[in-house]
């Protein structure tokens, strides 16, 4: 059974998928601009949405910090750069692997 865990390290702008402490897959992010800055802390996965709208792109995975989460984008080319209001953006494809690979409850660390 699988023991997964999400780090992002927002100074890389990467997303790294863990089983049992060990680096499975890392996925470039987008991150929080200067005034709405990601938060830094420990986290669970609460929610799962597929499609959700608007500039979530392909699919939703709420925090349990309320208000943000870890979701698709409509602008492909915010990947990698300081860009939303504290949410973590990935590429559509890349954040409908990870949401079919992890469920609910995984634990998720957010650090400089």
């Amino acid at each position: 059974m699988p023991n997964y865990r999400i780090i992002i390290d927002l100074s890389q702008r990467m997303l790294y998928l863990l089983d049992n402490n060990t680096v499975i897959r890392g996925f470039p992010v987008g991150i929080g601009k200067m005034l709405t800055v990601s938060p830094v802390g420990e986290y669970t996965i609460i929610n799962k949405q597929r499609n959700p709208g608007g500039p979530f792109g392909a699919f939703w995975m709420g925090l349990s910090k309320p208000h943000y989460g870890i979701h698709g984008t409509n602008d492909p080319s915010s990947i990698g750069k300081m860009v939303s209001h504290g949410c973590i953006r990935m590429y559509n494809e890349d954040v409908l692997w990870l949401a079919a690979t992890v469920p609910v409850g995984t634990r998720v660390t957010i650090r400089q």
